[in-house]
């Protein structure tokens, strides 16, 4: 199994290489390779199949745009998984800003009101905690060194193991325990005095 990954490895580094050097064929072959994963990857975040193929593909032209400055100090597919990520956030960070946030058809309209639990809980109030504890969250991630950040999003978000983390950051299990759990720590203390 090792062998198989470092032998896949060094493909992409030689796919990048002809890509760094003016083949575009080359990225070709990078996006068939990956554009599965990418998409399975950007489905988690966006809902839509069709966005989140359009999100997937602007993951590949940004991915594509940045590659001469790629240095190769991380797997091409674990620096790939990065730029997918935030393109991803950012898509849903613009949608939010167009306040549709929140979409929910009609079908899960009806669901939803027919919950006994939830009629008369919403006041005002709650939804205005509810939504300072989402952006609290969402402040405190972004303020988290890179490391933290991004292995925190793995676990939280993408449902990762930390086995999965290790590899994907190229790091001992035991620093990503650490990191993970420092994140959590520092989410925590920006939550706590909201929920006090």
């Amino acid at each position: 199994m090792k062998s198989h990954s470092r032998a896949s490895e060094q493909l992409d580094e030689d796919l990048v290489l002809r890509v760094q050097q003016g083949d575009k064929s080359a990225y070709d072959l990078l996006v068939i390779k990956y554009q599965h994963k990418i998409v399975q990857l950007v489905n988690r975040y966006v809902k839509d199949p069709s966005e989140s193929q359009d999100v997937a593909q602007e993951a590949f032209i940004k991915a594509y745009r940045a590659l001469g400055s790629f240095r190769g100090e991380s797997a091409f597919y674990t620096w790939l998984y990065r730029i997918a990520i935030n393109t991803a956030k950012n898509y849903l960070m613009s949608r939010s800003r167009r306040n549709v946030d929140m979409q929910i058809d009609v079908q899960d309209a009806e669901v939803y009101e027919n919950l006994p639990q939830l009629h008369g809980q919403e006041t005002p109030e709650r939804e205005l905690l509810s939504r300072e504890i989402v952006e609290t969250i969402k402040t405190a991630i972004a303020k988290l060194p890179e490391e933290m950040r991004v292995a925190i999003m793995l676990r939280e978000f993408e449902g990762m193991s930390y086995e999965e983390i290790a590899q994907a950051m190229d790091c001992p299990v035991g620093t990503v325990r650490s990191r993970i759990f420092r994140a959590r720590e520092a989410i925590d203390s920006k939550l706590n005095p909201l929920l006090d």
